[in-house]
């Protein structure tokens, strides 16, 4: 595969961040931004955000909301309890 030329707008200071590692390495300009875009295109590739599971209890046993309709679960959760804060 050959080599392609191509004009990239880049935030002065980023850019002069990499001028800076790319001396200090001894590396040029180039290799520090193909190393770049080589490290973030390497990534894995997250699919979306995961909740944590804070699950309580046993999963396994009965659903202590089973006894309540929709509309009562809603006024218990705008009810203030003790200790909360």
């Amino acid at each position: 595969m050959g080599e392609v030329k191509t004009t990239v707008d880049v935030h002065d200071e980023l850019l002069k961040r990499a001028k800076r590692h790319a001396t200090e390495t001894g590396q040029t300009l180039r290799a520090v931004i193909e190393e770049g875009l080589r490290l973030v295109l390497e990534k894995p590739q997250v699919s979306g955000y995961k909740l944590p599971d804070l699950s309580i209890g046993d999963p396994n046993g009965p659903n202590p909301f089973e006894k309540f309709t929709w509309p009562e679960m809603l006024e218990l959760s705008d009810r203030e309890w003790p200790g909360a804060e």
